[in-house]
């Protein structure tokens, strides 16, 4: 059951990347000309931070499976799997229909869910309870940038 529980985990992970890959465009003109809030980190930050969340998200997935409960596992794959959604509805919102308002809200639904997830790595293992603050610090900030964009477009 472990195995299939980590699995799960590093397919949540794979979901997230490659939807993000198919609907995130930072190149074209239209994001581009969007007004951006004075607080964006500058481009070479999100090549930097984005390899490192998929990556300490798939460690975490799975430490949590090999160390934790099958229910505690099962709660931390529930809330990740929410968070993906939201985060993808985030992408899907941004970039394909320009929904601004509604990406900011599934963005900052995406940070919510990364709390329990944070409190329960935390739980199950200090040192990557503190890894994954990175990604609930940059979830956080992103949910603000887009929040941002929403205002300001």
């Amino acid at each position: 059951m472990k195995t299939i529980l980590a699995a799960t985990g590093i397919g949540l992970v794979f979901v997230y990347v490659v939807g993000s890959g198919l609907w995130v465009n930072t190149g074209d003109n239209w994001y581009r000309n969007l007004n951006q809030p004075p607080w964006q980190p500058p481009d070479f930050i999100f090549g930097i931070i984005w390899p490192y969340n998929f990556i300490i998200l798939g460690i975490a997935a799975v430490t949590i499976a090999q160390r934790a409960t099958t229910t505690t596992t099962l709660i931390y794959l529930s809330f990740f799997a929410l968070s993906v959604a939201c985060a993808l509805t985030w992408a899907f919102q941004f970039y394909r229909p320009h929904n601004l308002s509604l990406a900011s809200m599934a963005l900052a639904a995406t940070a919510v869910l990364t709390i329990p997830m944070l409190i329960i790595a935390l739980r199950t293992s200090i040192p990557i309870g503190i890894a994954l603050v990175p990604y609930q610090i940059w979830v956080a900030t992103a949910a603000s940038i887009s929040y941002g964009y929403s205002k300001l477009n």
